[in-house]
């Protein structure tokens, strides 16, 4: 009886190997069979954005590619708004959010999501010819500021304005780019926006713009999926896991950021 059973698994294994009878690991995982449908708002780099060729590049376009081969599933790429995002996860319209998402207590209530990836912190950005160059978040008091809207970084400001008092004209715009565009030409006198889009606009060569002050990383990005799908959630966290440990994370981490962003999330699990 054991040898006819250790038969059928060599014969199983083998089928699996050749790819002639073996399903996949995580067949019916997806709302797409054999596809990992990935919602990402493209138009933030260095996270997500369009290439040259206009193809999506950056970390969070190569870790989903990554995540999909561990998966052995084919990555679809589904350039989505951020107000629209976290419904189209929810409603099924994709399976996973792999946008620069930040861990909250309030998100957690909704959605499920994986092990942080990134250890993130906020930063304020000025002109490098500007007079203004606050040191901290209290000399934000007076100053036209941009943000993304409905990110953590106008969480933060809120924070600021509720805990402390802070006063400051608000300019929030759909897409983290927009900001940018809008310090160029004066229109605002400074932005708050997450440390990695900082670094990504102030290390170019002769950038105009200059980090003034950075906190320290206190929230981590993490995926998003839907409320209560454990099984995706525990697939993707053993993904995650294998790709730290052969060092792909780091290796995007480097690629797209030039210094390791990653090993302080790990070390958070």
């Amino acid at each position: 009886m054991k040898k006819t059973i250790l038969t059928l698994f060599v014969i199983l294994t083998a089928a699996c190997i050749f790819g002639t009878g073996c399903e996949r690991q995580y067949e019916g995982l997806t709302i797409r069979e054999g596809v990992l449908t990935v919602g990402m708002e493209i138009g933030y780099p260095p996270m997500e954005y369009m290439g040259p060729d206009g193809n999506p590049m950056g970390f969070d376009v190569d870790m989903a590619k990554a995540i999909a081969e561990k998966l052995d599933l084919e990555v679809d790429l589904v350039d989505t708004a951020w107000d629209g995002i976290f419904a189209a996860v929810e409603t099924g319209r994709i399976d996973a959010i792999m946008s620069s998402v930040t861990i909250t207590e309030a998100r957690q209530r909704v959605h499920n999501f994986s092990r942080p990836y990134i250890g993130n912190a906020m930063a304020i950005v000025s002109r490098r010819d500007s007079e203004i160059m606050p040191q901290s978040p209290a000399e934000l008091e007076g100053l036209g500021v941009a943000f993304q809207a409905e990110t953590t970084a106008q969480f933060f400001l809120d924070g600021l304005a509720q805990g402390t008092g802070l006063r400051y004209t608000p300019f929030g715009y759909e897409r983290v780019m927009s900001c940018f565009d809008e310090l160029r030409l004066g229109r605002v006198d400074v932005i708050v926006t997450d440390g990695v889009v900082a670094l990504d606009y102030t290390t170019v060569p002769d950038s105009i713009f200059v980090i003034t002050w950075q906190g320290e990383p206190d929230e981590f990005f993490g995926i998003c999926m839907k409320g209560g799908n454990d099984a995706l959630t525990d697939a993707i966290n053993q993904a995650l896991y294998e790709l730290f440990a052969d060092g792909t994370m780091l290796r995007i981490s480097m690629d797209h950021l030039g210094i390791d962003m990653v090993t302080p999330a790990r070390n958070n699990w």
